[in-house]
C-alpha cells in the first residue's frame, strides 16, 4: 500500500511540477507561436527613448565611455558595451538610450543603429543558443525544482507522523534545494551562445530568477501541504473504519474466541465443584463474578475507552474465577494509586494479558504464580508475571498481544511495551488522561 502510495504521489508530484513549470515560463512558451527574433533584445530596464542625431564616443582612461551631443546632455556608455561590440574613441553613432533611473543620473545607451555611418549589425556579436533548447533547460529546471521540494516535504512530514521537527526538518530541506537549485539555474550566456549554469555568472544577482524561484518554492510547498492534509484526513478515516471493523471482530472473538468454551466449561466445573463441597456463599458470589465478566464484555465490547477503575472491576471478577480454580496457587496483586482510577484506556485490555499468564506458565502449589497489576508514577498500568514455562507449552499465535498493540495504537496513538526479559513478562500501557 505504502508503494502504491508512493508511485501516485511521484506521477501527481510530477504532473503539478509541469504546469508550475508551464505557468512561470509562459513568456518563453508563448515564442513558439509568435514571429521567431533573431536580432539582439536589450533588457536594461527603463523606458527607452530616440535620441536623434549623430554622436562622437569618448572613451574615459577607466575604459567608460560617453556619447557627446552639442545641444543635450552626453549619454553614458558602460564598459561591457564598449569590451563587446568593440567600440573605439571617436566612433560616430546614432543610437536610443533609456532615461535615467534617478534625478540627476545620465541617459545610459541602450540601442546602436548605426556606426561610423554604417547599420549597426547585433549578430556579429552575439550568438544565439536554440530557442528550443533554451525553453526546454528553462522549463526542465522548473520541473525538477517544484518536483524536488513537494517530494521531500511529503517524505520527511509523513516519516515523522506529521511531528513539529519533521516540519523544522522539511523547511531547512527545502530551503537548502532552493539554495543549490538557484545556483544550478540554467541562463543565457548571449556572447557565448551556450546555456550556462548560474554559479558560472560573473555580473549581478538575477532579479528575475530569484523571484520565479520564489514562485516555484510557494505554489511545490504550498500544494504539498494540501496534499498531506488530504492524505491526513484520509488516514484517520481509514483508521476510523477500520477500528469499527476490529471492534466489532473483537467483540465477536472475546465471546467465541477469548471467553472459549475451555475457560466456560472450567468455569462450570469449578461451580460444580464449590456446590458439592457445600460451600454456598462461596458458589454464589462465584455466580455472580462469572456473571458479571460475560455483561461486562457484552456491554463494553464496542466501546473504544473505558475508565481504569472499570477495568479493575471487570479484572478483579475475571481473577476471580482464575482463583478459586487455582486454589493457594494463583495469587493477583492489585496495585493501583486512586488518583489514576479516572483515567482511560481501552475496554478488555486487562484480559488477554490475565488469560496468557495462566495459558502459558506452571502453576503448582510448588511453584504458585504472582500476577501484579500496578501504575506507575508517570502514568502506566502495568502487568508483570514470572515466567514459569510448562513442560508441555500450549500452542500461541501471538495474535492477543498483536491485537491488544493494534487496539491501542488505534485507539489512543500510543503504543504499549512488551517486555521479556527471561525471568519476568512484563507489558506497559500507558493511560491516557480524561477529558475534563
Amino acid at each position: 500500500m505504502k508503494t502504491r502510495r508512493a508511485q501516485t504521489d511521484r506521477w501527481i508530484n510530477l504532473m503539478v511540477a509541469l504546469a508550475i513549470s508551464v505557468v512561470i515560463n509562459f513568456s518563453y512558451l508563448m515564442l513558439l507561436f509568435g514571429d521567431q527574433q533573431t536580432e539582439w533584445r536589450p533588457r536594461i530596464p527603463g523606458r527607452n527613448i530616440e535620441y536623434p542625431g549623430v554622436a562622437e564616443l569618448s572613451l574615459s582612461p577607466d575604459g567608460h565611455g560617453y556619447l557627446v551631443y552639442a545641444d543635450r546632455d552626453s549619454v553614458y556608455v558602460p564598459q561591457e558595451r564598449i569590451r563587446w561590440f568593440h567600440l573605439q574613441h571617436g566612433d560616430r553613432m546614432e543610437v536610443d538610450v533609456n532615461t535615467p533611473r534617478r534625478v540627476g543620473g545620465h541617459y545610459r545607451l541602450n540601442r546602436i543603429y548605426t556606426l561610423n555611418g554604417m547599420e549597426f549589425d547585433y549578430n556579429k556579436f552575439f550568438n544565439y543558443p536554440s530557442q528550443a533548447i533554451e525553453i526546454a533547460s528553462q522549463t526542465l529546471f522548473y520541473i525538477l525544482l517544484s518536483f524536488l521540494l513537494m517530494t521531500a516535504v511529503q517524505r520527511i512530514v509523513r516519516r515523522n507522523r506529521f511531528a513539529s521537527r519533521g516540519v523544522v526538518l522539511a523547511c531547512l530541506v527545502s530551503a537548502a534545494i532552493v539554495v543549490v537549485m538557484y545556483l544550478l539555474a540554467p541562463y543565457t550566456d548571449w556572447h557565448e551562445g551556450e546555456i550556462k549554469l548560474n554559479f558560472m555568472r560573473q555580473d549581478k544577482i538575477d532579479a528575475q530568477l530569484i523571484l520565479k524561484c520564489s514562485m516555484a518554492t510557494f505554489v511545490s510547498i504550498l500544494f504539498a501541504w494540501v496534499r498531506l492534509l488530504i492524505s491526513r484526513q484520509q488516514e484517520v478515516e481509514m483508521q476510523l473504519e477500520q477500528l469499527k471493523n476490529e471492534s466489532l471482530t473483537a467483540k465477536y472473538n472475546m465471546l467465541m474466541g477469548q471467553i472459549s468454551p475451555h475457560f466456560f466449561f472450567n468455569s462450570l466445573n469449578s461451580l460444580s465443584m464449590l456446590v458439592r463441597d457445600q460451600k454456598s456463599d462461596t458458589a454464589l458470589r462465584y455466580i455472580e463474578q462469572l456473571s458479571y465478566t460475560f455483561r461486562y464484555i457484552i456491554q463494553n465490547g464496542q466501546n473504544t475507552l473505558i475508565t481504569l477503575n472499570e477495568e479493575l472491576k471487570f479484572a478483579e471478577a475475571y481473577s476471580y474465577q482464575y482463583s478459586i480454580r487455582y486454589a493457594d496457587k494463583l495469587f493477583f496483586d492489585f496495585r493501583i494509586e486512586e488518583r489514576y482510577r479516572d483515567w482511560l484506556l481501552p475496554a478488555l485490555s486487562l484480559q488477554p494479558l490475565i488469560g496468557n499468564s495462566v495459558k502459558h506458565n506452571t502453576i503448582t502449589r510448588s511453584k504458585p504464580l504472582h500476577v501484579t497489576i500496578y501504575t506507575t508514577e508517570d502514568g502506566w498500568l502495568v502487568v508483570s508475571n514470572p515466567i514459569v514455562p510448562k513442560l508441555e507449552p500450549e500452542p500461541s499465535t501471538g495474535s492477543g498481544l498483536e491485537n491488544l498493540q493494534n487496539r491501542w495504537r488505534l485507539t489512543t496513538g500510543h503504543e504499549i511495551e512488551i517486555i521479556n526479559d527471561g525471568v519476568h513478562f512484563t507489558v506497559r500501557m500507558p493511560l491516557q488522561v480524561p477529558n475534563l
